[in-house]
């Protein structure tokens, strides 16, 4: 394994280089013939079908380079022993001969095989997104009298097949069953991004990265944009991954990333410098090729004059934009200064420990919907409120919002969500929590637990046998009645007197909020019915309200208080 890290990547994109590190261990033979023969393929679906050595660009020819050269070659040179790096991912926008390239890569791989009988495979979230990859592989072959005498073209199962030596180039629908009796020498994954959204897809990737193992020379190769919603499943975990080794963080690594994209502080600037035309050469290797900044331009201003919501659409498909916490016109205030305020290190613990006083806001719906914990403590010195937030799911939530099922995963995996065993879980834990507060001290005698006025009933009972009721919990107002905390809140999150744990769960409820202004006062609901879920954000409204009545804690003793409830 080598070290694939490449620090100054951005310094490289405005140099108008590839984003890859320098002195790769590259063989230079096995780089320099797979490029040759990269360069001898032809675009079948271009006028005159040129050559990719007249039309591609050189990042192309680098990243092939890397993929054919990682290699270690046996001593006469005919077979390779070992792989420097096994997995191979490439961010790079729409319309930069993503897929074209892809298969031109396979089809490089076909010509480079020294295996008999080996297979190569195509896969992508779709059988139609496979089929893509493979009729451009087709399409080059049927483009050359000299591939067309080496290679077989069986159409009607979608196989290309090396008449030398029984190499197969085939395609494969991404499914539980994709690696079943196989084991590829290369497997080319096409949009990864969709196949986050995919809750088997982890498996899958793990079956096909499984698979290459019986073979010293095997590959995976990752081409995808970026996704056109929040990053969540396998391609939030390999993109990940790509970006801790390209910035150093992961050595060792098995994976080279090639990344077009802006750096976060970037994308995340208010003034978003990434939607200036004049900045879209750095992530758009193909430009002045397959694409122009003429073309792109006028479903840009579409866009822009449409909303936020459809910018941010349009920027992570055609700029790798991160679709982190939605930007659409009418969403809550505080989303602007959210991700900002993450404290580093906070956990509930750190919270508790730091905190002088504690409140906590509940909020849950029905089986079909999270139920919420929000705990917000203020600073034993600098008064600077800190936030930790937890949620619930039933299986109802998994059973009717299937299009959010990968996200709820991932909160679960980070443990912020909890799945739901029994009927009464999720009350018996939230109880278990403020138990925790109470028995440490830092609930306030008064108003300490605050919830939705109608309240849980079954909360309200657990709450009450474990000796927390009657002045400590409050009913919390609703709809306008929250105004304090919608408008209140965003101050605090921009000047950092709010900080909160950096949690992906938080991140997505805030960025599912909006805001309306009804009759002289603001509310705040959900941007779509039914997966769009803001409970977690509701919880904090509530936790907020008791914060601005300025508790202090109690002078509770909590030795006899156990000692009385035993």
């Amino acid at each position: 394994m080598a070290d694939f890290s490449c620090p100054d990547w951005f310094e490289k994109l405005k140099a108008g280089r590839s984003p890859l590190p320098d002195n790769m261990p590259l063989d230079q033979d096995e780089a320099r013939l797979a490029v040759e023969a990269f360069n001898k393929l032809r675009l079948p679906d271009v006028p005159g079908k040129p050559l990719l050595r007249d039309v591609a660009g050189e990042w192309a020819r680098d990243f092939v380079a890397a993929i054919f050269g990682l290699v270690e070659m046996n001593d006469d040179r005919t077979v390779v022993i070992d792989r420097k790096a096994r997995k191979f991912f490439q961010l790079v926008p729409k319309k930069n001969s993503k897929t074209t390239n892809g298969a031109a890569i396979m089809m490089t791989a076909m010509l480079r095989n020294r295996r008999p009988n080996a297979e190569f495979l195509l896969v992508g979230p779709t059988q139609a997104t496979a089929e893509r990859a493979y009729e451009q592989a087709e399409g080059m072959v049927k483009a050359d009298p000299w591939l067309r005498k080496r290679f077989h073209l069986r159409e009607h199962i979608k196989t290309i097949e090396d008449r030398t030596n029984g190499a197969k180039l085939r395609i494969r629908s991404f499914d539980n069953k994709v690696m079943t009796g196989a084991k590829p020498v290369g497997v080319l994954v096409d949009e990864l991004h969709e196949l986050g959204k995919i809750s088997y897809a982890a498996k899958v990737m793990t079956q096909i990265e499984g698979g290459i193992i019986a073979n010293a020379e095997g590959f995976v190769i990752i081409i995808t944009t970026q996704s056109d919603e929040p990053p969540c499943g396998v391609f939030k975990d390999e993109l990940k991954l790509a970006r801790s080794i390209r910035d150093g963080e992961f050595e060792d690594a098995e994976t080279l990333p090639m990344l077009y994209e802006f750096p976060a502080e970037m994308q995340a600037d208010e003034n978003q410098p990434w939607a200036d035309p004049t900045n879209w050469h750095l992530v758009l290797p193909n430009l002045g090729k397959s694409i122009t900044v003429e073309r792109l331009s006028p479903k840009y201003r579409e866009a822009k004059e449409a909303g936020d919501d459809k910018m941010s659409i349009w920027g992570s498909q055609h700029l790798n934009i991160e679709v982190g916490i939605a930007t659409n016109r009418d969403r809550w205030a505080g989303v602007t200064y959210w991700q900002a305020a993450h404290r580093k290190g906070l956990t509930l613990d750190r919270l508790i420990e730091d905190c002088d006083v504690c409140v906590v806001g509940i909020d849950g719906g029905g089986l079909d919907d999270l139920m919420a914990i929000a705990v917000i403590g203020r600073h034993k010195i600098t008064r600077t409120w800190l936030h930790w937030a937890r949620a619930w799911a039933h299986k109802d939530v998994f059973e009717r919002r299937k299009e959010i099922v990968s996200r709820l995963e991932d909160f679960i995996a980070q443990g912020d969500l909890i799945r739901c065993d029994a009927i009464d879980q999720d009350v018996t834990e939230i109880a278990d929590i403020c138990e925790r507060l109470h028995a440490a001290g830092k609930l306030p005698e008064k108003a300490g637990i605050g919830l939705d006025a109608y309240g849980i009933a079954s909360l309200l009972d657990a709450l009450d046998e474990r000796g927390m009721a009657g002045d400590l919990v409050m009913s919390v107002g609703q709809g306008w009645k929250l105004q304090s905390a919608i408008t209140t809140l965003p101050r605090k999150l921009k000047d950092k007197t709010m900080q909160h744990c950096g949690q992906d769960l938080m991140k997505w409820a805030v960025g599912n909020a909006k805001s309306e202004l009804r009759g002289s006062n603001y509310i705040v609901t959900k941007q779509a019915a039914g997966a769009s879920k803001i409970d977690p954000l509701m919880a904090t409204f509530n936790a907020a309200i008791l914060m601005f009545l300025n508790p202090e804690a109690s002078s509770f003793n909590a030795d006899d208080w156990i000692a009385s409830y035993a």
